[in-house]
């Protein structure tokens, strides 16, 4: 009797293992930002023989131009992954890059740097706060704004 109870149930449970593995990734799900394969993509530029028209047509537009100097344009890739058990699947840094290319005057390559996750980390950064006299407010302001929220809290 016990018999035939666990051979009826045996085409749903590899039904059950069928729709749960069903739903598993081997590959690991990434979040993408900026341009892919930047590493590879620089390295099919070259010094004094690249211009501004190879970089565009390799790598594409920049994310970014110095604010100083129109001549240096930056690119950047991040990856994203999900985490392991321990992180409970949050997003985790995989890769962080940036591409910083130099152009002379002329437009042709003058100098490329390529910075990757552990060198951006590696930057020292000043300790130096400036003040924002814009988003101070002046006496009358704190006062008529006093009186505005006792105005609308009596309402």
């Amino acid at each position: 009797m016990f018999f035939f109870k666990i051979k009826y149930h045996v085409p749903f449970l590899y039904l059950f293992l069928l729709i749960l593995f069903s739903n598993c990734q081997l590959n690991e799900s990434t979040n993408t930002h900026g341009i892919l394969f930047l590493e590879n993509r620089s390295n099919k530029l070259t010094i004094k023989q690249s211009n501004k028209n190879d970089a565009i047509n390799i790598i594409g537009q920049p994310h970014s131009k110095s604010i100083e100097n129109e001549n240096e344009w930056i690119y950047i890739e991040r990856i994203f992954v999900k985490g392991e058990y321990h992180k409970l699947g949050q997003n985790v840094l995989k890769s962080s890059n940036v591409l910083l290319l130099e152009f002379d005057k002329y437009g042709i390559l003058k100098n490329k740097s390529f910075f990757n996750k552990n060198d951006l980390n590696k930057i020292e950064f000043s300790k130096n706060e400036t003040d924002n006299d814009l988003t101070k407010k002046s006496v009358i302001e704190g006062i008529f704004s006093s009186l505005r929220t006792k105005m609308y809290r009596k309402k």
